[in-house]
C-alpha cells in the first residue's frame, strides 16, 4: 500500500527534510530560523505517532509502511543532527554516536531478517525510549533560546542529546547481546 495516509504522511517527513534545512538558508533573523525549524520538526515528528496510529485505526498497516516509517524517523533525525552540528549547537562526536548506531543497527536488522531471525532484533523499549529523547532534545537545539521565561533550551538540549547518546549506546549493546547467538552460529 504506496498512497495510504499513513504512508503519505511517512513520506512528509522524508519531504520536511530539505525544508528543515533549507530554513538555515533563508534571509530571516535567527530567532525566526530557529522557531521555524523547530515547528516543522515536532509537526513532522509527530506524524510519526499519527501514522501508526492511523495505520492500526484505518487497517492500513504494510510491510511498505513497516520498512519506511523508521527510514523516514533515522532520516529526519540524522539531518537535524547534521544541522545543528554545522549550527555548533550539538557535538560531532554526538551526532557520530547516533548517525553510527543507526547504521549499524539497520545492517544487523537487514542480516537477521536475511537469516530469518529478525525477532531477536525487533524494536524494544529502550530504542524507544531513546526515539523519544532525541525527538525531545532536537526541537530544543533548533529552538535554541529561552523557553516560557526560564528554560534555557539550548542547556537542557544539550543534556538530552547527550543523554540520547548514552541511551543510543546502551540500546546498540542490547540488539548486540540479543543477536549473538545468531552471530555465534553463523561464524562457526
Amino acid at each position: 500500500m504506496f498512497f495510504t495516509i499513513p504512508t503519505l504522511m511517512t513520506w512528509t517527513r522524508i519531504v520536511a527534510i530539505p525544508l528543515i534545512v533549507g530554513v538555515f538558508y533563508l534571509p530571516l533573523e535567527e530567532s525566526t530560523r530557529n522557531v521555524t525549524a523547530t515547528l516543522m520538526f515536532v509537526v513532522f515528528a509527530l506524524t510519526d505517532w499519527l501514522d501508526g496510529f492511523l495505520a492500526r485505526k484505518l487497517n492500513q498497516m504494510s510491510s511498505f509502511g513497516a520498512f519506511l516509517d523508521p527510514v523516514a524517523d533515522k532520516f529526519l533525525v540524522c539531518a537535524s543532527l547534521l544541522v545543528l552540528v554545522h549550527l555548533n549547537r550539538a557535538d560531532v562526536f554526538v551526532a557520530l554516536i547516533i548517525i553510527g548506531r543507526e547504521i549499524a543497527i539497520s545492517a544487523l536488522r537487514e542480516w537477521m531478517a536475511q537469516i530469518g531471525a529478525s525477532k531477536s532484533v525487533a524494536v524494544h523499549m529502550l530504542g524507544k525510549v531513546k526515539t523519544t529523547v532525541q525527538m525531545v532534545a532536537i526541537p530544543f537545539l533548533l529552538f535554541d533560546g529561552v523557553l516560557l521565561g526560564w528554560v534555557d533550551t539550548g542547556v537542557w538540549g544539550t543534556w538530552l542529546i547527550w543523554a540520547s547518546a548514552v541511551l543510543t549506546v546502551w540500546s546498540m549493546v542490547y540488539y548486540l547481546q540479543k543477536a549473538l547467538p545468531e552471530i555465534r552460529a553463523r561464524a562457526k
